[in-house]
């Protein structure tokens, strides 16, 4: 009879960072306490066991993630065992070299802890940030014929 390998899987959180200046019971936060609840998120996901943290990223009011890989190395700074991964680094409006780099560096201080995820933006408002406002005009073209 064949015995089969136990199955190996992995438990991780994975945020955008929302932001909201209220919460639903109406008190005011601040980006900056919201930035702090993230680090203390993921200390305590690196204290429970949890093997990733990834934060993905935004380009919109109602997220605060513009920059994982620096949201990242305050992660880094502050946990020990659990791997760091962005949730996804959108190439199509950086600097794939940059991006490389950004993550080599982050994986130097967090002792090789990092990982990265590349994708695509989901959200096309993002674009002419990057690409100027007819990046919209032709992206928009381009998915409707």
């Amino acid at each position: 009879m064949t015995q089969l390998a136990p199955a190996h899987f992995e438990l991780g959180l994975h945020t955008f960072v929302p932001y909201a200046e209220r919460t639903s019971s109406g008190q005011a936060v601040s980006p900056r306490q919201e930035i702090r609840n993230l680090l203390e998120q993921a200390q305590l996901a690196d204290e429970v066991g949890l093997d990733v943290f990834a934060i993905g990223e935004h380009h919109r009011p109602d997220y605060l993630a513009s920059s994982p890989a620096t949201l990242l190395a305050g992660v880094a700074a502050t946990t020990h065992n659990i791997r760091l991964s962005s949730a996804v680094t959108v190439l199509g409006t950086d600097d794939p070299v940059r991006v490389f780099q950004q993550f080599a560096t982050l994986d130097l201080l967090s002792g090789g802890r990092a990982e990265i995820m590349a994708g695509r933006g989901s959200f096309s408002e993002s674009f002419p940030l990057f690409l100027g406002p007819a990046a919209l005009i032709t992206i928009s073209c381009s998915l409707s014929g």
